[in-house]
């Protein structure tokens, strides 16, 4: 067919006959093309500002916070914190010097992590995303929960699980068929509140297509599973609380641990504390001065009359006798055991590990005691015991007629047997034939160096071995009371006892309960929304030419497998009703 042409010279397409693309000559006429183009309006300030929270407070947004604040973690864990380990801070500071600079600049802070501004600045915007994301949802959820069901879909029939019955009456007129739709669909609606749907009845006239045209329809719209949003929302509220009780707990918590040897006794004070790590704002003072006291350690070992010779040797309990003085003098004797803490004064008192403590006396050459403790030697692999430790001696011997520095480093077996190659082994973990071997050392211990350190490492990079096998000299071996020579005529040294000792780690956190809390609030929320199906359901009665037209359809907001076999058990209930 051929083409008409409009009074401008071209085709017509179908379109307007005033329609202009821009390139006619009235619109050349008076610009460019380009002055056609569609420009969006500027955002402005306030455009930005909405444009960002609404960034900020997108789920995704959220995931990815929460996937930093985890990767921030990591150099917390690659070097020393101030907070943690300040020793270790200024160790590192003088092994790399220049490396140190660049580390602890501004914004890097990498010896303080979880307090640096990055690190709280991720911290914070992930809990303000969180708010974000969940204030708007409680409003609508509050809303959903007070507003009614659905109404009632026109065709039934394009529903899941959609099902019908027919109740068929011809002799029936138009007002018993009311009468009959009226009481189905109260038998429905009783059915459905059983199954804490909430419902409600609805009134419509029929369709024109419909044979019953003009007559009114009277069906019960149900909808249940509000549950299921809001366990989602009682988990992003629970996350907010977890992070918020996380951040308190930090700022206000602190952690001690304290090494006992059976008979001594420690004070609940910062002061007494072998090591320990605490928030910001915490305060000594916080901390409540009861007294513990180590009475004696206890330990079950499995043996031959248990019946179980595979297992001898290892251990069934442990127990911590102990006696706790309140701060009012009263005593009460207790018992710490693995995973059973004493709970006093909101500050649990966990037992951690515990080992042997040789009891070892040395006397100079003048006979005068210099050393006299029972140190804490640490248990290697093995299960039988064998430990390593270390004594310092840092005054009061001479040798040669100059006054130095003393180090002894070795291990001690709790039952020693011989191996082929002569060196010795313990074959069991209880006290059965003890032995205690040291290697001498002399010179500086560094303990002037300014720089703290552990009781359990002896530096021997300025210091001379005298015994030991990398010098070719026997090292010393004392059994259970017995007194030595020590080398060049420094003085002797006994081994008089070997007690038991008991590592205990006290905690002191006051957001601990409510992190618990939350925890299990966020379990219940996503365990909610999770297994919580949301359901709508409709149960329509519609008059026909013979009877009454009962239809039964039901949707699910997300995935049901069970929907159509709820829509079937609902179809049978009712039909047994009516």
């Amino acid at each position: 067919m051929a083409r008409s042409s409009d009074p401008r010279g071209t085709a017509r397409t179908g379109r307007p006959e005033d329609y202009d693309d821009g390139t006619s000559g009235a619109s050349a006429s008076i610009g460019d093309a380009s002055d056609n183009k569609v420009i969006s309006p500027e955002l402005g300030i306030r455009g930005y500002l909405r444009w960002f929270w609404r960034q900020l407070t997108s789920m995704r947004v959220a995931l990815i916070l929460l996937l930093l604040l985890a990767v921030a973690t990591i150099p917390g864990s690659l070097v020393p914190q101030r907070a943690a380990d300040p020793n270790g801070v200024v160790q590192y500071q003088q092994d790399h010097p220049d490396l140190f600079k660049v580390l602890d600049a501004f914004p890097i802070q990498a010896f303080d992590v979880y307090s640096s501004v990055w690190f709280s600045a991720i911290y914070l915007l992930l809990f303000i995303s969180l708010i974000g994301c969940v204030l708007p949802r409680i409003a609508h959820h509050w809303k959903a929960l007070r507003g009614t069901p659905p109404r009632t879909p026109a065709r039934l029939q394009r529903m899941a699980g959609y099902a019908e019955q027919r109740i068929s009456n011809p002799q029936a007129t138009p007002e018993e068929r009311q009468e009959f739709s009226e009481r189905a669909i109260l038998e429905a609606e009783k059915l459905l509140r059983g199954q804490h749907y909430r419902v409600e009845i609805q009134r419509a006239k029929s369709s024109k297509r419909s044979p019953s045209a003009g007559a009114e329809e009277i069906s019960v719209s149900a909808e249940r599973g509000y549950l299921r949003e809001t366990g989602n929302l009682l988990f992003h509220i629970a996350l907010v609380g977890v992070l918020v009780s996380v951040a308190i707990g930090g700022m206000f918590s602190f952690n001690g641990q304290r090494v006992l040897v059976e008979g001594e006794s420690f004070v609940n004070q910062l002061i007494d504390y072998d090591s320990a790590n605490s928030g910001t704002y915490f305060s000594p003072t916080e901390l409540e001065p009861f007294t513990m006291k180590l009475n004696d350690f206890e330990v079950d070992y499995i043996t031959d009359e248990d019946g179980n010779d595979v297992a001898v040797g290892q251990v069934s309990e442990y127990r911590a006798n102990v006696t706790l003085t309140t701060p009012d003098g009263q005593q009460n004797d207790d018992v710490i055991r693995v995973n059973h803490p004493l709970r006093v004064h909101g500050s649990p008192v966990y037992l951690l590990a515990n080992g042997y403590a040789p009891t070892v006396t040395i006397r100079n050459a003048e006979g005068e005691v210099v050393y006299s403790e029972s140190m804490p030697f640490i248990p290697q692999e093995d299960l039988n015991l064998t430990s390593l430790g270390v004594l310092k001696v840092p005054y009061g011997i001479s040798r040669s007629g100059e006054p130095t520095q003393v180090g002894l480093r070795g291990f001690f077996y709790p039952t020693q047997a011989k191996l082929d190659t002569g060196a010795y082994t313990s074959i069991y973990p209880d006290l059965k034939n003890p032995v205690l071997t040291l290697d001498v050392f002399v010179g500086d211990l560094g303990i002037d160096s300014g720089i703290a350190q552990s009781v359990y490492k002896l530096d021997t990079d300025n210091m001379e071995q005298l015994t030991g096998r990398a010098v070719d000299k026997k090292s010393l071996e004392l059994d259970l009371g017995e007194t030595l020579d020590l080398p060049d005529n420094m003085g002797t040294i006994s081994f008089e006892n070997a007690p038991r000792y008991a590592a205990f780690d006290v905690m002191y956190n006051p957001a601990q309960m409510w992190i618990l809390i939350s925890a299990l609030a966020a379990v219940l929320g996503l365990l909610s929304s999770l297994f919580v199906p949301r359901r709508r359901m409709w149960v329509k009665a519609v008059q026909s030419e013979d009877g009454v037209v009962l239809q039964y359809a039901a949707l699910a907001r997300g995935d049901d497998p069970a929907l159509e076999r709820a829509v079937e058990v609902l179809r049978e209930q009712h039909r047994e009703r009516l």
